[in-house]
């Protein structure tokens, strides 16, 4: 089964927003960096994603020149998907289905911005599908909202969303995890190399 990290919204029309100087984690790029490393070194698609309200005059219209990623996140790469949605989660709107069964995706890892907005719905919407759902933490920020602060927001999500919906991981957790993959499967190359030069000797 292959699998995919999908991107969502770590754009810049949050940053120009007076919200984001309260925001969870104004450095999310970073993390988001180090799983988009961690697909590209297993063979992984990765996804992005960007939010857009043609015609709104706000940071989300693509005539205001904001509607594009952090400058400091890796650069897409040939054959990374930049989907543009109109719609909360990143399947509605776009052809991010087709992509993913096109390349055989039955495993999912989501991150992004705000967690119980776009992240949390394409993450209801991807488990409904059938897909198998990691929603990674500290690669997903959020804003304060009502009474409610930032850190409130992003338990509750991980709440609702844990054992439901998704499994609820960090990034460091989803490198350990990716180490030990790739040991084990070179260790199996090895045994099997073994034992095809143990069968010629």
């Amino acid at each position: 089964m292959s699998r995919a990290l999908i991107v969502i919204d770590v754009q810049e029309s949050f940053r120009v927003r007076p919200l984001w100087a309260e925001t969870l984690n104004s450095g999310v790029a970073e993390p988001v960096n180090r799983l988009v490393d961690l697909a590209r070194a297993a063979g992984d698609l990765v996804v992005w994603v960007l939010h857009t309200e043609p015609g709104s005059g706000n940071p989300f219209d693509p005539a205001t020149g904001h509607v594009r990623l952090f400058e400091e996140l890796n650069e897409p790469l040939p054959g990374e998907p930049l989907l543009r949605k109109t719609s909360h989660n990143a399947f509605t709107t776009t052809n991010l289905q087709q992509i993913l069964t096109t390349h055989g995706v039955g495993e999912l890892r989501i991150c992004g911005i705000r967690a119980e907005q776009c992240v949390e719905t394409t993450t209801r919407v991807a488990s409904d599908l059938g897909y198998d759902v990691t929603f990674v933490s500290d690669a997903t920020t959020t804003d304060p909202l009502g009474r409610f602060s930032a850190a409130d927001i992003l338990e509750r999500t991980e709440t609702v969303l844990r054992d439901r919906f998704a499994r609820i991981a960090t990034v460091a957790e989803l490198e350990s995890e990716d180490q030990g993959e790739s040991e084990d499967k070179a260790g199996t190359e090895s045994t099997a190399q073994a034992e095809v030069a143990a069968s010629t000797a």
